[in-house]
């Protein structure tokens, strides 16, 4: 089980307080240097209680391989308090190596009591979320955003984490969502011991017309059943693990109620349609989108 040495002394009392700094010392490029934080004694015993569980993203031990760089770009201070909170409730218990990397997050393998875990960390400067406001307003789950940076970020990676959620009880093929903290979600591994699964962009499919069909299921039954649409889909976002089609990165994923709605569901069918045409499939795009809406 994971240590609780410092539960009584961290815990609640560094919650509090580290919410009043964060804004300007927690986060890169929002004022102040991005490490003067860990001066903090709170900090530090936090730190040197996890430390050897973070050995993959430090660049230590087997993982000198790994750039250390990337530790100082991705875990600020909000950050290691979620990933300490998370190893402390038993939800992940070390993060190794990264998996993956986009212009909103990096994600790492990690390990579990239950088996291995993608843990997807959101960048935390302004510049990166500043144009998926659109992806938010209007969406009726989230109303009353007041445009602050700290809540549009939590409030994507909770809506990340729904999505999943909803698309998942949906019969859908997309990782599961364990537990979201701050801009830390931790969801389902898809991949081996090895390497995460590819991207179906990045392999040479046998079947591409078998593929195109689930795809196009996926977007239907997102529609019409959950209620969403990716509005971002691609072969970019579809990784084949186990022999199918699996879809990733639904944090800009809205509902049918969205004023955008209908234009980013004209938009994933085309890419899909463009994707299939590029591999000898015929997908005419008019008669596609109309397979979607009918059901």
């Amino acid at each position: 089980m994971v240590p609780v040495t410092l539960e009584d002394e961290i815990d609640d009392e560094m919650s509090e307080d580290i919410d009043e700094e964060i804004d300007v010392r927690g986060m890169h490029g929002e004022g102040g240097t991005s490490t003067e934080w860990m001066e903090q004694p709170k900090m530090k015993k936090m730190f040197r209680e996890i430390e050897h569980r973070l050995q993959g993203v430090l660049g230590t031990g087997r993982y000198d391989w790994v750039d250390r760089r990337v530790f100082d770009q991705v875990f600020d201070q909000s950050t290691l308090l979620s990933i300490y909170k998370l190893m402390r409730k038993g939800v992940i218990d070390t993060v190794e190596f990264p998996i993956a990397r986009g212009k909103e997050a990096h994600v790492f393998y990690a390990t579990s009591i239950d088996g291995p875990r993608a843990v997807k960390i959101f960048h935390t400067s302004n510049a990166v979320f500043k144009g998926l406001t659109k992806y938010i307003e209007g969406d009726p789950r989230f109303g009353g955003l007041k445009r602050r940076h700290r809540e549009l970020v939590t409030i994507w990676v909770r809506k990340e984490y729904r999505n999943l959620k909803r698309l998942e009880s949906s019969g859908l093929r997309v990782p599961s969502a364990f537990e979201v903290n701050r801009n830390v979600l931790v969801m389902e591994y898809l991949g081996t011991d090895e390497a995460p699964s590819p991207r179906i962009r990045d392999i040479a499919l046998e079947n591409p017309e078998a593929v195109f069909d689930e795809l196009l299921k996926f977007i239907q039954i997102a529609w019409n059943d959950a209620d969403l649409v990716h509005a971002d889909l691609s072969e970019y976002n579809v990784l084949w693990h186990n022999d199918e089609p699996w879809i990733i990165d639904v944090g800009q994923a809205v509902k049918s109620a969205h004023p955008n709605a209908q234009e980013f569901l004209v938009r994933d069918v085309k890419n899909i349609c463009n994707w299939a045409s590029k591999k000898g499939v015929d997908a005419p795009f008019e008669e596609t989108l109309l397979r979607v809406l009918e059901g």
